[in-house]
């Protein structure tokens, strides 16, 4: 299916890692209510399964759990098998998946936790969106969408490998829109802080800042992603591509 003729709607096939909870979560059930099929990748088959059970009750639509950890290559590509034995093919990608573990010190960054942080955030989407990519050109077109964080423009020393990978994920963003550009769109959402799993560690003084910072006074709710990545998908941005847009609440 090219990806004019892949808008809202339109029975596409949607992957999204990261896909069983969180915004991952909100944006599965959001093309599954639009008629979208959907792959839901994460580590955790069973979280999958029950969210794949859930959809195809609610919406005429095949849901299809993958389990599979990003930061490992093979998963990745057993992952893009999986979508194409089911479907024949993938409309839009969606590399949600995100990984932000907390560490007392710089100098206590271990190796594994630093390659853990880059895997997921940098190294999953790179190798998906290259094996996806290449096969959306060869089908005539689809959109990859990646997460972003704030985080890549306003690096704080309590996330700095996060940072670092997020700033990656944007310099691929752009780099895969000229890949492959004109017929596969990439864009990136660059997330700021919202009430993920991620922040169930945050401390209350970290909520409070951000209540005293942000421009809308409150972190974002995982369901307020849904549009920006609705409209990044659709052909509604069909002259979007490489842009990186900022959906944070207003981060000074």
């Amino acid at each position: 299916m090219s990806e004019d003729a892949a808008g809202r709607g339109g029975g596409r096939v949607v992957v999204v890692t990261g896909g069983s909870r969180g915004m991952g979560r909100e944006m599965v059930r959001a093309f599954a209510a639009d008629g979208d099929h959907v792959v839901i990748a994460s580590r955790k088959l069973d979280a999958c399964t029950a969210l794949a059970t859930e959809i195809e009750a609610e919406h005429d639509v095949r849901a299809v759990p993958v389990a599979a950890n990003v930061s490992r290559w093979a998963d990745c590509d057993a992952l893009v098998e999986a979508a194409y034995a089911e479907f024949g093919r993938v409309d839009v990608l969606v590399n949600n998946a995100g990984l932000s573990p907390l560490y007392p010190s710089l100098d206590a960054v271990s190796e594994e936790l630093f390659d853990k942080v880059v895997g997921v955030n940098l190294k999953g989407p790179f190798r998906l969106s290259a094996a996806v990519g290449s096969r959306m050109v060869a089908d005539g077109g689809g959109a990859i969408v990646n997460i972003s964080s704030i985080a890549a423009i306003r690096p704080g020393p309590e996330e700095l490998p996060y940072a670092a990978a997020k700033a990656g994920l944007n310099a691929l963003t752009e780099g895969l829109a000229r890949a492959y550009g004109p017929t596969v769109r990439v864009n990136a959402v660059q997330a700021g802080p919202f009430r993920t799993d991620i922040s169930a560690a945050w401390s209350p003084d970290t909520f409070d800042r951000f209540e005293r910072t942000l421009a809308l006074g409150r972190c974002g709710e995982p369901e307020e992603v849904v549009g920006a990545v609705r409209y990044l998908a659709s052909r509604d941005a069909s002259f979007c591509t490489g842009a990186i847009l900022r959906l944070d609440g207003g981060v000074p």
